[in-house]
């Protein structure tokens, strides 16, 4: 018999046991993660031998015969393949996260959710650990302090995919506190990225130190902005000019390359693979081709998410579970009850309403995939003892059960609530963004110029930072060395290196000194001049100091020489004109490619983003909704559906192909893929929702219960059948019956070349095609007697 490798069988084993439970758990309606971390269990050695152990403890027989009757089963043969399926679903996972994530996004979303996570996330994070802190000293004590910061990370990560079905399930997606819990998900996938790098230091450093964390954070920093600048620069460029080569099996190819390699670079640089799949997402988030990405790296995902699931499963081992039973329920409640009151307290300081609080506080209360991804780091890193991974798994399984009862027990606990809270504290209730708490002043010039200088320094420094490295790394070394004679070796390297850099010095120099906030700074006092001026001196200072790194290393005995040399070259820059030419040139494209993606998706919308987010801060929403080419309304004008009675909501656009109806009057008709665009508030929204559900659900019904398909039969036209003498177009068969005559068999003959004027004749056998009722009734409207049957 022919050898199959171990990983292949493998394979088959996490992907067959996979299929057939999650089929079972889709069956009961519960989230397929759910079923693939119990189809891990029962993969692996740990349920094999829990079934081993019960069948001899009931059965009474020794263990070895039960042994041997088990050995049929087939099992994980080598469970390092498990774990490279596993880390490689782990980059598609990240990956597919950052092509939904986009760092616009993030600013979209705003201080609300940034606020309402932070306090979530770090006050979970400190009970964690201090119950990690406790479980050392009076149940597990062979933790170690390490286990305790991994628990509280564990413990502070909610389940966007339990949320996300959740929502689905219970019909809330539209609901406005939906949206604040999709925007806290969001902040906290950031900042579990952040988080995995700086426990990824911390393990290898085995302590802790504030240099230490201070030069992990500023290296992140670096990396990612250097990483996202570069690759808004060149990537989208790259795939614009390769579009006309770039179909589905070009494009994957693609993605997956730009994937792999930035998980390569981030891993030699330092980071975690993660950390790469998930930057590269987010910066193929930011082209036109990310929805055609993401549609097309989702098998992918799918496939090896399942996997890292599984894994996950199969980690769980039943007689950890039951040793530290009192452990796993201690951290249940722990979960339950500390994140709906920590996420609830965020969202009230947030600004929102009570109510708004308290159902968000509730949808959190659950621990979930990146739980797991960071228990993976800390096992492979040999940082958290064995024991904790089954137990966070046990937890996060508990947790997922109680989701959808957490959030159908939000609104009367409120209700409970709201009856018992004094008078005096009734803005409580409504929120201050609510009471006018949460207008914006308008910024002044000093606000807006320094923030823009100091995010325009801060790029063009890392960018300056970035190319200095690589020079003096990589290549200046190799000039050096063959170029004839040291001195003009160094020359060289100084000069290309400079050269390179100059756009983006003049840049940190010179940005913004012509802006209308400057110019006003300028004219309003003297004051402000001293001020403008000594900030224009200390970015120039600033850049004199990034030129003198390039050139003290390679000239170290003439540094006095290389100061004034730099006073030179920081001169020349701020004159040149192609230097300024240059800089508008880089920073043009990279605007560009940043706000392609934002400009189609406004010219595609019917209304901007700008006014969307102005109607939702009056608890107004708009949506989109597709015209389906089998929806029963087609054809029907708007006055007919009147939505606005039977839903509330007003129909606002109508988007057909290309073309844009705003503000449609009564008489306008839909078509078959019309989107419809709606404003209405979340109630309205929801009734809107569970309305077309209905059409949806009727219109199902109706085509499960119709039968369309296409039948034969034979008929035979006797002596006293009407037909006989008639043509094919007298007889108006197919007009009265909408069967059709495909043949006619006559005297031995076959007739296949069917013409209007075709004669019947006594004895003609009639071949037709129709629907079987249509047939059936052939022999009323004709008065045919006796068909023959096929």
């Amino acid at each position: 018999m022919a050898h199959l490798p171990n990983f292949i069988s493998d394979l088959a084993i996490i992907l067959i046991t996979a299929s057939v439970i999650t089929i079972i758990f889709k069956w009961l309606k519960q989230p397929v993660v759910l079923g693939y971390i119990v189809a891990g269990f029962i993969a692996s050695l740990h349920f094999k031998k829990f079934i081993e152990a019960s069948v001899v403890k009931i059965s009474g027989l020794a263990p070895e015969k039960v042994n041997e009757v088990f050995k049929i089963l087939p099992e994980i043969s080598d469970m390092a393949n498990v774990s490279i399926w596993a880390e490689i679903g782990v980059i598609f996972l990240l990956f597919a996260l950052g092509l939904e994530f986009s760092f616009k996004k993030l600013m979209d979303v705003g201080g609300k959710a940034s606020i309402a996570t932070l306090i979530n996330l770090g006050s979970m994070i400190i009970v964690g650990y201090l119950a990690g802190e406790l479980f050392i000293v009076n149940l597990v004590s062979d933790w170690t302090t390490m286990d305790s910061i991994y628990l509280g990370c564990m413990l502070s990560m909610s389940s966007t995919t339990i949320i996300i079905k959740a929502f689905n399930d219970m019909g809330l997606q539209k609901k406005k506190f939906a949206g604040i819990v999709f925007g806290m998900l969001i902040v906290e996938d950031i900042a579990a990225i952040i988080m995995m790098v700086l426990l990824t230091t911390f393990a290898a450093s085995k302590h802790f130190e504030s240099g230490e964390l201070a030069n992990s954070v500023v290296k992140l920093v670096f990396f990612m902005m250097i990483w996202f600048v570069v690759g808004i620069y060149m990537i989208p460029t790259m795939l614009k000019k390769l579009k006309k080569y770039l179909n589905d099996e070009t494009l994957l190819i693609v993605a997956i390359g730009l994937c792999l390699g930035m998980v390569y670079f981030a891993t030699v640089v330092g980071f975690s693979a993660a950390l790469g799949a998930f930057i590269m997402g987010s910066i193929l988030a930011e082209t036109v081709e990310s929805k055609h990405i993401e549609h097309l790296i989702e098998p992918l995902k799918n496939l090896f998410g399942a996997v890292f699931f599984v894994s996950v499963g199969m980690m769980i081992d039943p007689a950890i579970i039951v040793e530290y039973g009192i452990l796993v329920l201690i951290l249940t409640l722990v979960v339950l009850i500390g994140r709906i009151i920590f996420a609830t307290i965020g969202v009230l300081a947030s600004g929102e309403g009570l109510k708004v609080a308290m159902q968000s506080g509730f949808s959190l209360a659950q621990i979930g995939e990146f739980s797991f991804i960071i228990a993976t780091l800390g096992v492979s890193l040999g940082v958290i003892t064995e024991s904790l991974y089954p137990i966070i798994v046990a937890v996060s399984v508990v947790t997922t059960f109680t989701t959808p009862y957490c959030i159908k027990w939000a609104e009367p606990v409120f209700n409970w609530v709201e009856k018992r809270i004094p008078p005096k504290w009734e803005k409580l209730k409504q929120g201050y963004a609510a009471n006018g708490y949460n207008t914006v002043n308008k910024q002044n010039d000093w606000n807006r110029l320094l923030k823009s200088i100091l995010k325009l320094v801060a790029i063009y420094t890392a960018i300056c930072i970035a190319i200095l490295l690589v020079f003096q790394n990589f290549i200046n070394p190799y000039i050096v060395e063959y170029v004839p004679g040291s001195i003009w070796g160094n020359i060289l390297a100084a000069l290309i290196t400079l050269t390179l850099m100059a756009p983006f010095l003049r840049a940190i120099m010179m940005k913004r000194n012509r802006s209308e906030e400057f110019k006003n700074l300028w004219r309003d006092n003297r004051l402000n001049r001293g001020a403008l001026v000594s900030l224009i001196v200390f970015r120039i200072i600033l850049c004199l100091a990034l030129v003198l790194l390039v050139l003290i290393p390679l000239f170290p005995e003439l540094t006095v020489l290389m100061v004034i040399i730099s006073l030179v070259v920081v001169t020349l820059i701020i004159f040149s004109q192609g230097f300024k030419a240059q800089s508008r040139k880089i920073e043009a494209r990279f605007l560009e490619n940043l706000n392609l993606k934002q400009k189609l998706d406004e010219k595609k919308a019917a209304i901007l983003p700008t006014v969307a987010n102005d109607l939702r801060s009056k608890s107004i929403h708009i949506e989109e909704f597709e015209v389906s080419q089998s929806s029963p309304n087609i054809g029907k004008s708007l006055k007919e559906m009147n939505f606005r009675q039977q839903t509330g909501v007003n129909v606002i656009t109508i988007i057909r192909g290309s073309k844009k109806i705003n503000i449609p009057d009564g008489n306008e008709r839909l078509y078959p893929f019309d989107k419809l665009v709606v404003s209405g508030s979340d109630e309205e929204m929801q009734k809107l929702s569970l309305f077309l559900e209905e059409k949806k659900a009727q219109i199902s019904q109706m085509e499960e219960e119709a039968q369309h398909h296409i039948s034969l039969s034979q008929f035979i036209v006797e002596s006293k059948c009407s037909l006989i003498g008639k043509t094919i177009a007298e007889s108006g068969l197919r007009e009265r019956t909408e069967c059709m005559i495909i043949g006619i068999d006559r005297d031995n003959e076959s007739i296949i070349n069917i013409t209007p004027d075709i004669i019947f004749k006594e004895n003609d056998i009639i071949w037709l095609a129709g629907e079987k009722d249509k047939l059936n009734s052939f022999e009323e409207n004709i008065k045919v007697h006796i068909p023959l049957k096929l």
